[in-house]
C-alpha cells in the first residue's frame, strides 16, 4: 500500500512498482484512508510519505503500527534527504526509509530482507512481498 498526498506520485509509484513485480493493493492520501485501507487489505508493506499535507507521515506510521496490535512493516518515503530526517526515522516504528528518487522493488525488498522487527541492515531477500 502507498500513502502519499500527491495523486501524481501515487500513480507513478504504483506503475513503477507493479512493472517491477510488486502488487500494490491500495493507495491512500490521508492517515484516515491509510488506516481503513490497511485494515481492509492487510498489506505486507505500507509505504508512507513523511509529509502528507497537514499530517505527519511519522504520526501515520505510528498509528498504523498501533491500530492492528502487531508491528506493521512501514517504509517511510520522502523527497527529502535521509540524513535530514535521520532522528525522526530512527524514532519511528518504520523498518526503514527510501528516498522517492530511489523507490524500486529492489529497494523495498532489501529493507524487508534486513528487517527483523528493527532496522534494515542485512542483504536483501530474493522474493518480492505479496502486496504493498
Amino acid at each position: 500500500m502507498i500513502v502519499d498526498d500527491s495523486t501524481q506520485f501515487l500513480r507513478a509509484a504504483r506503475c513503477l512498482l507493479e512493472r517491477e513485480g510488486i502488487i500494490v493493493v491500495a493507495s491512500a492520501s490521508t492517515g484516515a484512508e491509510a488506516l481503513r485501507s490497511a485494515e481492509e487489505y492487510d498489506p505486507d508493506v505500507v509505504l508512507v510519505d513523511v509529509g502528507l499535507g497537514a499530517e505527519s507521515g511519522f504520526d501515520v506510521a505510528e498509528r498504523l503500527s498501533r491500530a492492528t496490535g502487531r508491528r506493521r512493516r512501514v517504509v517511510l518515503i520522502s523527497a527529502h534527504r535521509e540524513q535530514d530526517l535521520r532522528e525522526l526515522i530512527d524514532a519511528s516504528p518504520a523498518i526503514g526509509f527510501v528516498p522517492k528518487s530511489q523507490l524500486s522493488a529492489r529497494a523495498i525488498i532489501e529493507l524487508l530482507g534486513g528487517s527483523d522487527g528493527g532496522r534494515a541492515d542485512g542483504p536483501g531477500r530474493t522474493d518480492a512481498p505479496r502486496g504493498t
